[in-house]
């Protein structure tokens, strides 16, 4: 046995015995030390980079390794095999920020503004913000010799005077802690739960000041958690907090994690990862932040995409990725907490968006709510950038949806300097075209150094990289300068930022790799929105409104987001960026029943189209491929300085 102990910048070092050969990754992962492997462990991506402090290893040579870092120590962990007793850094760079839990700051408004507005749009559509949650504060008689009613129908005939029902349920979870909270309370309680018509479903006890009703609304992504706390008397934002997704280091994208969970033992690791290692950290902690207990959570809402809605139930993804690729289930119903041992009130409801097939999930359900384009006589298209990139086209009498594989580009994977949108993120950029010097706009306070670069300043460089004529339509530099560095075989890369200019001392720059995996990013979205408009028959000037959704940053340059051949080039007054409309879309649904409602009409209204089978799909992508596209009729007004 061979004993291995990782280093973790900035955390305490984790020890773990195994055998002579095991993979180092492998290793990290069975001993829950996170590294970031986007690639699930193939080696293209780079990024779980490791240094070897002490010992014995034998590591393949990667491309992502220069001669002097190999020297210093630096190996991929997906590479290396442990030969003996093993010393490694875990270094604490890009790849480390990208799981860091935030919790937003809500004082400026900022963060609960498109709450707000989303709301006001949803009640001028006709959905209430209503729901059947209430809090009752309760005084009974205390028992005595001569009273000697049983205490749960003094507390049945107390509902009933405050409130006309006909029946009061009282689940055992309740019962069972009763006689001690009646007694601590002097039978002063509040009683906490659900009218239903003429019944009142119970679901909480407690002391009569703590009448907190506290819903929860959370946006799974395949790389981002995103979860509000909200009171569900008012629909008042409380908390935002967001995490990476701990289900990353096995894989970036749903396909590798469908094949991870498929593994012996598999299903439950992914499962863990998404619930004890991901949810119930944020949960806690916005729990802490406003002061109140997690059984004050009373109902979660979630919106995701399919996969990860049969990850975080334990269920076999499999088929999912098969052909005829048919998913578990599209709605659940009758889901608890207590179910999923999430912290919250064990008997809250968890409400679980509708899934439209096997790639477009009950996220774009969510967000095709929040965008209201079912309420619209205009044709409008809806765009939802992430590891998979969703489309919705449509208005109130259809609406087509289909999804294509984008990668993670978009949300910083598979860039070799990629991040997702949080502090030290390059989220917007410009290059003067003489010098090619950038001027960058940086996520996190004054004087913030980069530590990487997220989705929206990755199209804003490509952007200016080829408006510049410093890279051609195939992605390649064209242009030298001090910027441009090559390496022996000639690939070259653009500095972004230098050693001395990064947070992190390590040089950020995007290479003829990474600007090849966006731009296969980018086609994989115009080739889906052609594909889409194809089937029913409609060219781009039919196109009325552009919603764009997705946490890639803080709002998306849509000039330059046509520019590079992304989106469809038509008037930039059609564009609107909603921002993370999955997350909204499940706030509506969470502090309103008849949102929920009408977002499980949506989904039963909406046609979905498998692209893999669509015929020309495969020519389209191809086609697009390039910057801005192979035929430039199509993008008129693409900005290109030669």
């Amino acid at each position: 046995m061979s004993k291995v102990i990782f280093e973790i910048e900035g955390g305490a070092p984790v020890t773990v015995e195994c055998n002579p050969g095991d993979n180092l990754l492998e290793l990290a992962r069975r001993s829950n030390v996170a590294i970031d492997a986007p690639c699930s462990g193939n080696g293209s991506c780079g990024k779980c980079r490791v240094q070897l402090l002490e010992g014995e290893a034998e590591s393949l040579k990667s491309r992502h390794i220069s001669e002097e870092e190999w020297n210093a120590g630096w190996r991929l962990s997906c590479n290396t095999k442990v030969l003996g007793d093993l010393r490694v850094l875990v270094p604490d760079i890009a790849s480390a920020y990208q799981s860091r839990m935030k919790t937003a700051d809500l004082s400026t408004g900022k963060e609960v503004a498109i709450f707000e507005e989303m709301q006001e749009n949803l009640k001028a559509a006709g959905v209430e913000f209503i729901n059947d949650f209430m809090a009752l504060d309760l005084q009974m008689e205390e028992p005595t010799l001569e009273d000697t009613m049983p205490d749960v129908e003094r507390l049945t005939w107390a509902v009933k005077a405050a409130i006309e029902v006909e029946q009061v349920h009282i689940p055992f979870a309740v019962m069972s802690r009763m006689a001690k909270v009646l007694r601590e309370n002097n039978f002063h309680v509040c009683v906490k739960g659900q009218h239903k018509g003429d019944k009142f479903e119970c679901m909480e006890l407690c002391a009569p000041e703590d009448t907190a009703l506290i819903g929860c609304a959370i946006d799974i992504g395949t790389t981002t958690v995103t979860m509000v706390l909200m009171d569900l008397t008012t629909g008042k934002i409380l908390a935002k907090g967001s995490s990476g997704n701990g289900q990353i280091r096995y894989g970036a994208d749903v396909i590798n994690r469908i094949i991870e969970q498929g593994r012996p033992g598999g299903r439950k690791k992914l499962q863990d990862a998404i619930i004890k290692e991901t949810l119930n950290p944020i949960l806690a902690n916005l729990c802490a932040s406003i002061g109140i207990s997690a059984r004050s959570i009373l109902r979660l809402c979630i919106g995701s995409n399919t996969t990860m809605n049969h990850l975080l139930l334990g269920v076999d993804a499999d088929p999912v990725r098969m052909e005829p690729y048919i998913p578990s289930f599209f709605g659940w119903e009758g889901l608890l907490a207590g179910d999923l041992k999430l912290t919250a009130h064990p008997l809250a409801p968890v409400s679980i968006a509708p899934n439209i097939g096997s790639y477009v999930g009950g996220d774009i359900t969510a967000g095709t709510l929040a965008s209201l384009i079912w309420d619209k006589d205009e044709m409008s298209l809806f765009i939802d950038l992430g590891t998979n990139g969703e489309l919705v086209f449509g208005n109130r009498d259809f609406l087509m949806s289909c999804a294509c594989s984008a990668g993670p580009a978009f949300e910083g994977g598979d860039i070799s300097c990629g991040m997702r949108a949080t502090d030290g993120a390059v989220e917007a950029c410009t290059i003067d075209k003489e010098t090619m010097e950038p001027t960058l706009e940086i996520i996190g306070n004054p004087g913030q150094k980069p530590v990487g670069i997220c989705g929206s300043g990755i199209i804003d460089l490509i952007s200016e990289l080829f408006r510049c004529g410093i890279i051609n339509a195939r992605g390649l530099f064209d242009r030298e300068g001090s910027r441009i560095r090559r390496d022996k075989h000639g690939s070259g890369r653009y500095v972004i930022a230098f050693e001395e200019e990064s947070e992190t001392g390590r040089e950020i720059s995007i290479n003829e790799v990474d600007i090849d995996n966006f731009i296969r990013a980018k086609g994989a979205i115009f080739s889906a929105i052609e594909t889409l408009l194809n089937s029913v028959d409609m060219t781009v000037e039919l196109i009325d409104h552009v919603y764009v959704a997705g946490g890639i940053g803080s709002g998306i340059n849509m000039r330059n987001a046509v520019n590079i051949g992304m989106f469809p080039d038509v008037e930039l007054e059609k564009f609107s960026y909603i921002g993370n409309s999955s997350l909204t879309g499940a706030y509506a649904m969470c502090v309103s029943d008849p949102a929920n409602e009408k977002c499980a009409e949506v989904a039963a209204n909406m046609t979905y189209l498998e692209l893999s089978t669509y015929p020309g799909y495969m020519d389209s992508f191809v086609a697009a491929c390039f910057l801005p596209h192979t035929d430039a009729s199509l993008f008129p007004n693409c900005l290109r300085e030669d």
